[in-house]
């Protein structure tokens, strides 16, 4: 019996895609799975799991997760962080959903299972009303935010635009 070998590069969307701009991470994986991205980077839509996607995270080298995230920023605005930018002994959930990705994250360090990379791409979202697209602001960042987190995943690999564009 063959098991799944996870890819060391986990690129998570989570997101609620019937709130409109809640639902960014979910639109960025949509994204960038009309292009080719390197074997060794695996996209995954992680919808609004809390919980539910320790063991996806578990044990990568790096995971890099896109979510909307309530700022003082103005919307639209990305702000990049790693996982030692958030205080795990005050965890405050900052996500939109009920168990925020912080925790989720500290969760698998107490289970000894912690990815040895984490960067979040936070994103402050214009609307979270009910609605299946994006605000326009949200939906004019989409392939910049793509852009990003691809760079990121290529760490210090070249990175170059891939053969099919985005749109």
């Amino acid at each position: 019996m063959e098991r799944n070998v996870k890819k060391p590069i986990l690129i998570l969307g989570i997101g609620n895609i019937l709130l409109s701009d809640e639902g960014v991470g979910i639109h960025v994986i949509e994204q960038l799975g009309k292009i080719s991205v390197p074997e060794d980077v695996e996209l995954v839509d992680g919808g609004t799991a809390g919980a539910d996607i320790i063991d996806i995270i578990a044990d990568r080298e790096k995971v890099i997760i896109v979510d909307s995230m309530q700022t003082n920023d103005s919307p639209g605005t990305i702000r990049k962080f790693t996982i030692n930018d958030f205080d795990f002994s005050n965890s405050i959930n900052m996500s939109l959903h009920d168990l925020g990705i912080v925790e989720t994250i500290l969760m698998t360090e107490l289970l000894g299972c912690k990815p040895k990379k984490v960067i979040l791409f936070g994103v402050k979202p214009e609307n979270i009303g009910c609605g299946l697209s994006l605000s326009k602001t949200l939906s004019n960042k989409i392939t910049n935010i793509a852009e990003l987190v691809l760079k990121e995943a290529a760490g210090n690999r070249e990175f170059t635009r891939l053969k099919e564009d985005f749109n």
